[in-house]
């Protein structure tokens, strides 16, 4: 029979727990290429146990003035979202909101990680801050886990990694099918080397070119603003005025009649932090209710995010600082908007129209007045049945991957609790009584 000695023990007990540094003033240190620059915001969005790539870099300087660590190495916020851990999947220099958790004593660094996830809505309550939530490192030292003896903190850390893994591997292959749909669609409809009569490149094949205001374009290709396209655009004010929003839509984060849709919420893929509306506020939104597939451009701010709206299994309306985009003929022609202006050049003609000092923002009338050129039924027909089967095959992958993530979080709680033993030298599961 296995030992059923699990210890509640401090974490300062099991490795050290250290803060990352940041070498002042920062700025001075920012830097296009460099050392890699571990934010918060580098982890926050991800759907990985893996942080592998950084928005900032510093020079080479600031390395002996801020905490530099290896790939492998596990960290754990302290700040903005406290108690999140990620594992370095590169050598980079952290931020000091993160605390870096190293020399392992009696414990397995993936069975900490597990530990820290299935934790963080207690180690959340723990943090303080009216504005910014900060973990103190001392909290995390001297806060207690449940550890079982080192076999079965691996077999444990075993079984949710290998789901993790499926996930992972998920997620990199539609990050490829959107690599592979996004080259497509420049090759295509910015390079012009769509597929001619004879499946040569159109341009370079010696395909006819026809002056147009935006320059040569395809023969059979029309200059058109967004607005001659039978296209629908709207956003949250389109509603009506800042008053009656005010007195008629009540936002809940308790789960309510609909979900109201932000920038954020397609950012993190909606895994924390939804916000809500009752039923009368989503009728009284009637210009900006969501189906599913409309192109949702951010606006404000963050300008120039671009998402295709999900189908959720209840109603849905757009929120504020964002831009809902969809054809009224065809809804397949979505897919051409949201491939375009997730392009370099779609991102070129939003920044066209995108001005503020204290705040970036465009709005909807010089978005209509966007002008592309559009190209012909048949190539665009063509390119719709290709992306129709990429659309199709990602969202296999992401219902794969939200069942194996629900399995995971069903899981976890219940192996670290020890309502569920895991099997050690071909035992079966058996349930704790």
């Amino acid at each position: 029979m296995r030992s059923n000695e699990w210890k509640s023990i401090k974490i300062s007990n099991l490795c050290r727990i250290r803060r990352g540094a940041s070498p002042r003033p920062i700025k001075d240190y920012i830097r296009d290429s460099g050392i890699p620059w571990v934010k918060i915001a580098d982890a926050t969005s991800l759907n990985s146990r893996f942080i592998n790539e950084t928005k900032q870099y510093i020079k080479i300087e600031g390395k002996k003035k801020s905490r530099y660590i290896e790939s492998g190495t596990l960290i754990l916020s302290n700040s903005a979202t406290p108690g999140l851990p990620k594992i370095m999947g590169i050598d980079a220099c952290v931020h000091d909101g993160w605390l870096i958790v190293d020399e392992f004593d009696g414990v397995e660094k993936l069975y900490l990680y597990y530990s820290f996830i299935n934790e963080r809505e207690r180690l959340l309550r723990l943090s303080n801050g009216s504005v910014f939530r900060n973990l103190k490192t001392d909290i995390v030292k001297n806060y207690t886990i449940n550890l079982p003896p080192l076999s079965e903190q691996k077999a444990i850390a075993n079984i949710l990694s290998t789901l993790d893994e499926k996930i992972e591997i998920n997620n990199q292959i539609n990050k490829k099918q959107e690599e592979m749909a996004q080259e497509i669609f420049k090759h295509w409809f910015v390079d012009f080397e769509f597929p001619n009569e004879d499946g040569q490149p159109y341009k370079s094949s010696g395909g006819e070119m026809v002056e147009s205001e935006l320059g040569m374009i395809p023969k059979g290709w029309e200059v058109k603003k967004l607005l001659e396209l039978n296209l629908f655009t709207s956003d949250y004010v389109a509603n009506g005025s800042f008053k009656s929003l005010k007195d008629n839509v009540t936002l809940s984060e308790e789960q309510e009649y609909a979900v109201f849709i932000r920038n954020t919420d397609l950012k993190n893929k909606f895994k924390s932090g939804m916000k809500y509306v009752d039923k009368h506020s989503y009728e009284f939104l009637s210009k900006t209710k969501l189906y599913g597939d409309e192109v949702i451009i951010s606006n404000v701010a963050d300008v120039g995010s671009v998402y295709l709206c999900p189908e959720l299994e209840m109603p849905m309306t757009l929120g504020n600082n964002v831009i809902m985009l969809k054809s009224e003929i065809n809804s397949r022609l979505n897919y051409y908007f949201y491939r375009l202006f997730k392009s370099k050049y779609g991102q070129y003609m939003l920044k066209t129209i995108t001005s503020g000092s204290a705040q970036m923002k465009f709005n909807k009338t010089d978005f209509r007045n966007l002008k592309i050129a559009f190209p012909n039924d048949s190539i665009l027909n063509e390119f719709l049945n290709i992306e129709n089967a990429i659309e199709n095959s990602e969202h296999k992958y992401d219902e794969e991957n939200r069942k194996l993530q629900n399995l995971r979080d069903t899981l976890l709680p219940k192996l670290m609790s020890r309502e569920i033993r895991v099997p050690l030298n071909n035992e079966e599961l058996e349930m704790e009584n």
